[in-house]
């Protein structure tokens, strides 16, 4: 059995997992999740923690297991604390502006490049150079920060661009004579 599915999972108080026609809801101060159940996993609720079994000896069911525990448990962390990603501005000129559910940046383009937030994501510019990206999906988020990313990712050789908070660059050595 998967190392990971054996773990339980820990339903905090004042989060409210449902199990019904397939889907797995889990509801929190965050917000409101759903996944769709696998065939492949039965979840047993007991005492305020969830199991997940294989429902077959297979392979697939198996590593299903470990995967749909995981899912559940990024769901019941995430409506009960939320998930936060941190990316910085490096590079003269660079900042960027939050206003309601528009992130403005300025990057270095002849244009202000507008993003606009997905329903459930919150962002935040303590500072112009720094951007906080919230919400109570793990995927989301994640997904969210590599597109702002993308707008200007770090180049190799200066490093300049948006990178997340903590991510080391490898500077390039330039040509020589």
């Amino acid at each position: 059995m998967s190392r990971i599915g054996k773990m339980p999972v820990n339903v905090p108080s004042g989060v409210d997992v449902s199990i019904a026609n397939g889907q797995i809801s889990v509801k929190g101060s965050g917000g409101s999740l759903s996944l769709a159940q696998s065939p492949l996993v039965n979840i047993a609720s007991k005492d305020g923690k969830l199991r997940f079994e294989p429902a077959n000896d297979s392979r697939e069911a198996n590593a299903m297991s470990g995967t749909l525990r995981q899912l559940v448990n990024n769901m019941v962390v995430g409506v009960s604390a939320g998930f936060e990603k941190k990316l910085s501005l490096v590079g003269v000129g660079y900042k960027a502006q939050a206003t309601g559910s528009k992130l403005n940046l300025s990057v270095g383009y002849s244009h202000p490049v507008n993003k606009e937030m997905p329903e459930g994501i919150t962002v935040a510019t303590p500072t112009p150079t720094e951007v906080v990206i919230k919400g109570a999906d793990r995927q989301r988020v994640g997904q969210i920060a590599a597109e702002i990313r993308a707008i200007r990712p770090p180049e190799p050789y200066k490093g300049k661009g948006i990178r997340y908070v903590g991510e080391r660059i490898v500077i390039k050595e330039t040509k020589k004579k």
